[in-house]
């Protein structure tokens, strides 16, 4: 399966050929900052503006404590140049800067191919409703662009010392949520904060069911309305009922345990609670018959196809987060490089069915602070102090609830794997 992001490797054109529907994946060939949306032109613009400057400034030897506070601003008052892509008047803030692009260099992406795979196309808005505010995914589906409230630029700042230290210290292999970027756009005296990711789905497999996972039963089941969508997000209650398993090696459970040990840590360290764990699952048989399907109806169009999907002339590397994967033989079905699809886990070789796993944290930026005590005491009063786990032990509330939280989500990814087994005398979230 080619990518989705235009290339002028010859080797894509030995790729089958078949009908798409995803035609915003074009390159363009004019104005890198073109969008219907002021505040995406000016986030693209802004990008743009941002790493190009940061291109020109040397890379420190170490980052020091005001480079954790330190920030860039522009403000432009437009009035003759694209002025009927960009609005009159707007600001672009960068957050910590030199830390961000530490950052990415440590989770692998190169500044280049960030500002591609963000500025070349305008995003594209999430018309899934899930997300309160603005969510947004690059044209090349590698980055997830997320509005925040102020209250979370603020617990950024908190946590960011501490969070690229964990990111040092583990090498970058994690489950926590990659952060690259974090910005204020101003529009018409209204501020909005957006904060960049890497997208912990896959850029070029679909993606077939996902949950989010809490390692709790109360009130974790989806919306009868949730259900009906097209790619629902279940929860805890529908994970069991739908005897949903993750089939991987002994060796990749391991894995997956360690980092999640290890980020939960982290997290409990920064007292950071409402968090789940994401998990999205590609079933390779599904896709291959999805494919075929459509192949056999795309014939028509291929003259369009090629038309359509044809790289812009003189178009030259970078091509984006995702795009040096197209110098390479075409992947087969449920394959993917572990450099771009860096949540990505394979099915074990015996498991009855072939599928692609992406597990990762989110929601990371929440605190227990005095209004999360009271929303806990409000659950405790209609549930019961002991909120009953996935194995039906009470999960012992110790006086520290992201501790609590530690255990009970810890004891679900263990229950989530097929085949494991725990000790029945063990204390719940106890790992054997």
């Amino acid at each position: 399966m080619s990518s989705p992001s235009a290339t002028s490797n010859p080797l894509s054109t030995l790729a089958p050929k078949r009908k798409t529907k995803k035609k915003h994946f074009v390159q363009q060939k004019v104005e890198v900052f073109r969008a219907s949306d002021p505040v995406l032109s000016v986030l693209m613009w802004g990008v743009n503006h941002s790493i190009n400057d940061l291109s020109q400034v040397p890379v420190p030897v170490m980052l020091l404590p005001d480079d954790f506070k330190s920030s860039t601003k522009i403000k432009v008052n437009n009035h003759l140049f694209n002025k009927e892509n960009l609005p009159g008047l707007f600001k672009f803030k960068e957050y910590c800067p030199q830390v961000f692009r530490n950052l990415r260099e440590r989770f692998g992406i190169e500044d280049q191919d960030y500002q591609v795979s963000l500025a070349r196309c305008p995003p594209l808005k999430d018309e899934d409703g899930q997300c309160v505010g603005l969510l947004l995914t690059s044209y090349d589906r590698t980055l997830v662009v997320k509005e925040i409230s102020s209250e979370e630029v603020e617990e950024m700042h908190n946590i960011l010392s501490e969070y690229h230290q964990h990111i040092v210290t583990c090498h970058g292999n994690t489950l926590l949520p990659q952060f690259l970027a974090m910005y204020r756009v101003t529009v018409e005296s209204e501020d909005t904060y957006l904060l960049v990711m890497r997208n912990m789905f896959s850029h070029r497999l679909h993606i077939h069911r996902k949950y989010d996972l809490k390692g709790s039963l109360v009130s974790r089941e989806a919306s009868f309305k949730e259900k009906v969508k097209e790619l629902p997000t279940y929860k805890d209650v529908d994970f069991r009922n739908n005897m949903q398993k993750v089939y991987v090696s002994d060796e990749e459970k391991q894995k997956i345990m360690d980092k999640l040990s290890r980020d939960i840590e982290f997290l409990v360290r920064m007292r950071i609670m409402d968090y789940s764990l994401l998990l999205g699952i590609h079933d390779v048989e599904r896709a291959e018959r999805d494919e075929e399907e459509e192949m056999e109806s795309s014939y028509e169009e291929e003259e369009e196809e090629e038309t359509d999907m044809a790289p812009a002339p003189g178009s030259t590397s970078p091509e984006g987060i995702s795009g040096y994967m197209s110098s390479f033989k075409p992947m087969g079905p449920g394959e993917f490089d572990p450099y771009v699809d860096v949540y990505a886990i394979q099915s074990a070789v015996d498991s009855p069915q072939r599928e692609v796993y992406f597990m990762g944290l989110i929601d990371v930026l929440t605190q227990y602070d005095t209004k999360k005590k009271a929303a806990h005491a409000a659950k405790s009063v209609k549930h019961g102090v002991r909120h009953h786990g996935w194995l039906g032990y009470p999960a012992k509330f110790t006086g520290l609830l992201p501790r609590c939280i530690q255990s009970s989500l810890t004891e679900c990814v263990c229950v989530c794997f097929a085949g494991r087994s725990r000790n029945l005398n063990s204390p719940p979230g106890a790992v054997r």
